[in-house]
């Protein structure tokens, strides 16, 4: 199978120390972009004090899970006074250390939260127990020792003992949490508050970030099964490089919908901004042409993702597109939404938009009518996948193959 240079070289990266020289003299690679000098340590310490810092600043830091702030909660105008959430969460990197990132972003009073911990270990906050944060901010925790093992499940839990509504959320997380309070425990699959786990790991070069819409989040697949595609590269590269899930259900790319903030908007935040990014996967633009108001122009969302990828380069960061998958027989599908389709991968293909391109649409279409999914990775609705779909895109990298053999022969990955 045909794949990208720069690609090769990352998986070469795997392969051990003297492959890492020979990826230096060739330049950026797939999972490792060019580096940036790290901030002083005051940066690393204000990080928690400051509301709106990003997750990123320090030396060593890696994301090994995030999760995109949503909106604000329905019927959550008081928050949850009184009320321990436990967010259940799957790492994709292990570490020796761990901190966290809150947001309050669609709260409109400050937040307070206290008696925080990640796996039972007490957690600070510019070495306090509690922290307030700001309405329409966030904050980075102080590191806690606690050993994070990679693949694993991880609880980080804290109090809000006050009102603090709205409350900030990731709903349709397709794993089980908790909230509990005097009355009782409760469990969910919403994800509130908690949009970052980083860990501290000398040997991780980075994290791949991956920005999409319900085909990246996971609908259709399994809940507590972690087998939305992100996941399954996580299981592939076994640990050596972290794997953060910035996707959204009915996410769209340039404007917003129900479901978030567009992904042009959100974009800084969510993937960007993300500890230790090094590569961007871009899974967007089906929500776009399907979705009311329907985008009946190719070269609109085409212009989008470029500039999705024009702002990762000039942060040092490789980019990676994704095509878009079939789905005649879904309710909004007609020939012209379609033919949209079409022209946006085509484009995709053409290697002018991101740095290399993966191409799930292949991957997934129906060979004998290939504006449809196959039936064997349809989660029954022809537009969203079920675990084996999700497998077939996690596995469209030969990673094997590309350790052996670092010979491109196009930008496909």
């Amino acid at each position: 199978m045909p794949r990208r240079q720069g690609y090769a070289l990352l998986i070469a990266l795997l392969a051990g120390t003297a492959v890492l020289a020979a990826a230096t003299v060739f330049g950026t690679t797939l999972l490792s972009g060019r580096q940036q000098a790290p901030p002083p340590p005051a940066e690393t310490h204000a990080a928690a004090r400051n509301p709106v810092a990003p997750a990123n600043v320090g030396g060593n830091w890696i994301a090994t899970w995030t999760t995109a702030p949503v909106g604000p909660e329905p019927n959550t105008d008081n928050g949850f006074p009184g009320s321990t959430i436990r967010n259940v969460v799957h790492t994709s990197v292990g570490g020796d250390a761990a901190r966290i990132t809150l947001s309050n972003l669609f709260g409109t009073v400050p937040l307070l939260v206290d008696r925080a911990t990640v796996n039972t270990r007490p957690v600070t906050f510019d070495g306090a127990a509690s922290v307030t944060i700001a309405a329409g901010g966030q904050v980075v925790s102080d590191p806690v020792v606690v050993p994070v093992a990679a693949d694993s499940d991880l609880e980080v839990a804290f109090r809000t003992p006050r009102p603090g509504g709205p409350v900030t959320y990731h709903p349709n997380s397709h794993q089980t949490s908790y909230r509990a309070d005097s009355r009782g425990t409760w469990s969910t699959t919403t994800w509130r508050y908690l949009t970052a786990v980083d860990v501290r790991n000398e040997s991780v070069p980075g994290t791949i970030v991956v920005i999409g819409d319900s085909l990246t989040a996971g609908s259709g697949s399994t809940t507590d099964a972690n087998s939305r595609w992100p996941d399954i590269l996580a299981d592939r590269l076994g640990g050596r490089y972290g794997v953060a899930n910035a996707g959204i259900a009915g996410n769209r790319l340039l404007i917003q919908g129900p479901s978030g903030q567009a992904g042009i908007v959100r974009y800084e935040r969510d993937a960007l901004s993300v500890a230790g990014a090094r590569t961007v996967i871009v899974a967007l633009g089906i929500n776009d042409i399907q979705q009311t108001p329907q985008e009946t122009d190719a070269g609109r969302i085409v212009a989008g993702l470029r500039t999705l990828a024009d702002q990762a380069r000039a942060r040092g960061l490789t980019v990676v597109g994704v095509t878009l998958t079939p789905f005649e027989g879904y309710h909004s599908w007609t020939p012209e939404r379609n033919a949209v389709r079409l022209a946006v991968n085509e484009q995709i293909r053409s290697g002018t938009v991101f740095d290399a391109y993966v191409d799930f649409d292949e991957v997934v279409r129906d060979p004998a009518a290939p504006n449809r999914l196959l039936a064997a990775y349809d989660s029954g609705d022809r537009v969203h996948f079920n675990d084996a779909g999700y497998r077939a895109l996690g596995e469209r990298i030969d990673l094997l193959s590309l350790e052996q053999d670092g010979t491109p022969e196009s930008d496909e990955l």
